[in-house]
């Protein structure tokens, strides 16, 4: 299994505005990543996840994940908008920070593990502080992949 997060899966100049336009720009690094085989069904698969609940937490976090059978391996990507991206969270705040957490369709438990981890580093003003201020992408994923394997 390759690592969960690399450089290559990480935007920190998301574009701002709309919740759809940012999940793709993410789903297509997955793609070009090898991590995506069908872009539309994994966009699809979001959507219908997205759909029941939404995915957006107070303090300007989004974290859209799905099961897709259109995923090769369990992926985190992580994009940081300047602008901001409505996920929907309760407080009304749009979200800067967004992981996109991507998981097999028959990959267990795998993805709940990775939004469990991801969850409990959420709180922690030092985790979001950093990603806040972080400017190289290798930075992000390096700094994400140790705190959420921690």
């Amino acid at each position: 299994m390759s690592d969960l997060i690399t450089a290559d899966l990480v935007d920190l100049d998301l574009p701002a505005g709309d919740r759809r336009e940012a999940v793709r720009s993410l789903a297509e690094r997955l793609v070009k990543a090898g991590r995506v085989t069908d872009l539309d069904q994994f966009l699809a698969d979001i959507e219908a996840r997205e759909a029941q609940m939404p995915t957006g937490l107070d303090g300007g976090i989004g974290i859209p994940h799905c099961r897709s059978t259109a995923v090769t391996e369990p992926t985190l990507g992580f994009g940081r908008s300047t602008g901001g991206v409505d996920f929907g969270a309760e407080d009304g705040n749009p979200a800067d920070l967004v992981f996109l957490i991507a998981a097999p369709e028959g990959g267990g438990s795998d993805h709940m593990t990775v939004l469990a981890a991801l969850a409990r580093r959420l709180v922690r003003k030092s985790f979001t502080g950093e990603l806040r201020s972080v400017t190289d992408p290798a930075a992000a994923a390096g700094f994400i992949a140790k705190e959420v394997s921690a």
